[in-house]
């Protein structure tokens, strides 16, 4: 896996066909955090989704390349998720 801390903001994150995924916001946790601008389509616009450091296949200069192709690559995408609700 890659080291995380290599990855920086405004990185430009490319499938591994070379088409654009989107870009970095930042690093949380185990995942990366993409723009709200650059990020989903249609409803899913207008919001952070992140992609798991998991996917990652190398960070090449200013670009972070997934080890999967754009397309299936956005079907890992997650939205952001609010904690869930405890009853105490």
């Amino acid at each position: 896996m890659t080291d995380a801390a290599s990855i920086r903001e405004h990185m430009e994150v490319i499938g591994a066909d070379g088409v654009h995924v989107g870009t970095v916001d930042k690093v949380e946790g185990q995942r990366i955090k993409l723009t709200k601008r650059d990020s989903g389509e249609g409803a899913h616009r207008g919001h952070h989704h992140y992609i798991p450091l998991s996917l990652i296949a190398e960070v090449e200069g200013q670009k972070v390349r997934l080890s999967a192709n754009s397309d299936v690559a956005v079907t890992f995408e997650e939205e952001k998720s609010d904690p869930p609700d405890h009853d105490i």
